[in-house]
C-alpha cells in the first residue's frame, strides 16, 4: 500500500505540474549559485512533505478511530470505491459540490501569507512557502488523505503522505529547473493516465479490504490469523 503512495505521487504529480507549478516557477531561488538554489529547492519540498505528514498524521488517527471500533477493511473498501467513484463522476458534477468551498476563507489566508513569502529571501522563506503549498486544495492530496485514513494509524498515514509527497519530487524539481520540457502531448498523454492509476489504486485497496489472504496484496484479517493459530496449537 506504501508503493501506491509513491506511484499516485508520480503519476500524479502531472496535475501537480499544472496547479502548483506556477508557485514552483516563482520560488525566489538564487540563480547565481546552482548549489544554493538545488538547497532552497530541497527546503521547499521539505516544507511541502511536513506538511503533507501533518495532514496524514490527522486523518490517519481518524482512521485509527475507525479502526478501534472494527471497521478497517470496511473502510478500505469503502474508500477504495469511493477513489474510483470520484474518477468516474463528471468533472461539471465535482465542480458543482466543491467539498473545499467550506475552506475558502482559511484557503485565502494561506494564499495571501503564500503571496508575501514569495516576495522575501530570508532564510525560512522556503520552508514556509513549501508547507503553506502542501495545505492548498488538490484532487490528488485528496486522494492521498483517503489513503491515509485506510492505514489505520497516525504514523503510518504520516507515511502514506510523506511517499505520495515524495513520488512528487522527481517532477515539481524538473518544472523549476526545465519548465519547457513539461508541455506538449507528452504532458497532456501522461495526464490522461492519472485516472487510470487512481482506479488502480483504488482497487488495491478494495482487495486490501476483503482480506482474500493473497500476501502483501489482500492479507487476511490479523483476527483470522490469530484464531487460526490459534485452532493449530490447539
Amino acid at each position: 500500500m506504501f508503493i501506491s503512495a509513491i506511484i499516485l505521487g508520480l503519476m500524479g504529480s502531472f496535475h501537480c505540474v499544472g496547479m502548483c507549478g506556477p508557485i514552483a516557477f516563482m520560488l525566489p531561488v538564487d540563480r547565481t549559485s546552482n548549489i544554493k538554489k538545488f538547497s532552497q529547492i530541497f527546503i521547499y519540498h521539505l516544507g511541502r512533505l511536513l506538511a503533507y505528514g501533518t495532514l496524514g498524521l490527522v486523518f490517519g488517527l481518524l482512521g485509527k478511530g475507525l479502526f478501534v471500533f472494527g471497521m478497517q477493511q470496511k473502510l478500505s473498501i469503502a474508500i477504495g470505491v469511493l477513489m474510483i467513484i470520484v474518477v468516474l463522476l463528471p468533472h461539471k458534477f465535482i465542480s458543482t459540490y466543491n467539498f473545499s468551498k467550506p475552506m475558502y476563507k482559511l484557503i485565502g489566508k494561506v494564499k495571501s501569507r503564500l503571496g508575501k513569502e514569495l516576495q522575501k529571501k530570508t532564510a525560512d522563506t522556503f520552508i514556509t512557502i513549501g508547507f503553506l503549498n502542501g495545505f492548498l486544495p488538490c484532487g490528488l492530496v485528496y486522494m492521498g488523505l483517503f489513503g491515509a485514513i485506510a492505514m489505520g494509524s497516525p504514523l503510518k498515514g504520516a507515511l502514506y503522505m510523506v511517499l505520495f509527497g515524495a513520488g512528487t519530487i522527481p517532477l515539481m524539481t524538473t518544472a523549476i529547473y526545465f519548465s519547457s520540457l513539461l508541455k506538449g502531448a507528452a504532458k497532456q498523454k501522461v495526464q490522461k493516465l492519472i485516472p487510470v492509476f487512481v482506479v488502480l489504486i483504488g482497487a488495491l485497496f478494495i482487495l486490501r479490504g476483503l482480506g482474500l489472504g493473497i500476501p502483501y496484496v489482500s492479507p487476511k484479517p490479523v483476527t483470522e490469523v490469530v484464531s487460526s493459530n490459534l485452532e493449530c496449537h490447539n
